[in-house]
């Protein structure tokens, strides 16, 4: 199979496009044919050697946790999924070397769902990771209807499932943003306010909640975590997935889990039309590293896809 490829720790350009091993599959994994791949700054982080000291990384390595596609094989023990089902899921492994980022990827059961039928190919690969992480983070902080929430980085990937799936939990969403994503953050159901400045963003967000918010999810960290706290009526009602320090603060730290559960939980909002898929980029497989770039640049609205089949 052809699929992305580095030997060593480094930047974009370590990448290469080459032809590699098919995936064994073993009993509680089915064989994905890749239609797209979704991609996600801890996809450029590991190439980097971020998560070395957490997690054991292999070489060569094949990039990317998301996925969507079509069940090509079974394992001995996978009576969820059938040859041809459309799947799609964040195959996160005990260890990181066999990626998405390939025309194929053995995927554990617990790793996956059946594919939206609202979504196409890229949409649905841009849902697993991001969606999962603004999933757990609103349920790790107790959101339910009624609340007033406050996103931060509400436009980003995470960001904005976050607004959109609070927003289905009957809650208010404001959501900190540049200027530029205010109208997208209003599509979404959002409050929008501008992001950064510290104190400054404490008065806007008084603006238009004067007594507080119920619930904060931060995705940027350094300021964001002092002032969420500072608007927070409940200061252990804020998660963070990027500042560790936060549970230091009383908060929750969020490294997203894989789960079935929750992956057919986002399907269901897509289907329903609750949960859009916004795609700032799609590109071929060839140029994962120019979709590397632009994920570090820190400027996409929504996702960032690669286009495998």
């Amino acid at each position: 199979m052809r699929a992305i490829i580095t030997n060593r720790y480094g930047g974009p350009e370590t990448l290469e496009f080459a032809e590699t091993d098919d995936p064994k599959v073993s009993p509680d994994q089915v064989l994905v044919r890749v239609k797209a791949a979704g991609v996600n700054p801890v996809d450029w982080k590991i190439v980097a050697g971020h998560l070395d000291p957490i997690m054991y990384v292999h070489f060569p390595l094949v990039p990317g946790w998301d996925v969507a596609g079509v069940v090509e094989a079974v394992g001995l023990d996978t009576p969820e999924f059938s040859v041809g089902d459309e799947v799609f899921g964040y195959v996160r492994k005990d260890e990181v070397q066999h990626g998405t980022y390939a025309e194929l990827v053995a995927a554990p059961v617990r790793t996956l769902a059946r594919k939206p039928a609202s979504l196409d190919w890229r949409q649905a690969a841009g849902v697993p990771l991001a969606g999962l992480m603004a999933l757990q983070s609103l349920r790790r902080v107790g959101v339910s209807k009624g609340d007033t929430v406050l996103v931060h980085a509400a436009a980003g990937g995470v960001g904005s499932f976050a607004v959109q799936i609070a927003v289905a939990m009957g809650a208010r969403v404001i959501g900190t943003a540049s200027e530029r994503n205010h109208d997208y953050l209003r599509s979404l159901g959002a409050e929008p306010v501008t992001y950064g400045d510290g104190h400054r963003l404490i008065e806007r967000v008084r603006q238009l909640a004067p007594e507080g918010v119920d619930a904060a999810v931060d995705n940027v960290g350094g300021d964001a975590v002092a002032a969420s706290q500072d608007l927070l009526k409940d200061p252990s009602r804020l998660a963070s997935i990027v500042d560790p320090g936060v549970t230091q603060r009383g908060g929750h730290h969020v490294w997203v889990r894989p789960d079935s559960a929750d992956l057919a939980e986002l399907a269901e909002l897509a289907d329903a039309g609750k949960l859009k898929v916004h795609i700032d980029r799609a590109l071929p497989l060839a140029e994962a590293a120019e979709a590397f770039r632009l994920s570090q640049s820190g400027k996409t609205r929504g996702k960032l896809v690669l286009e495998v089949g």
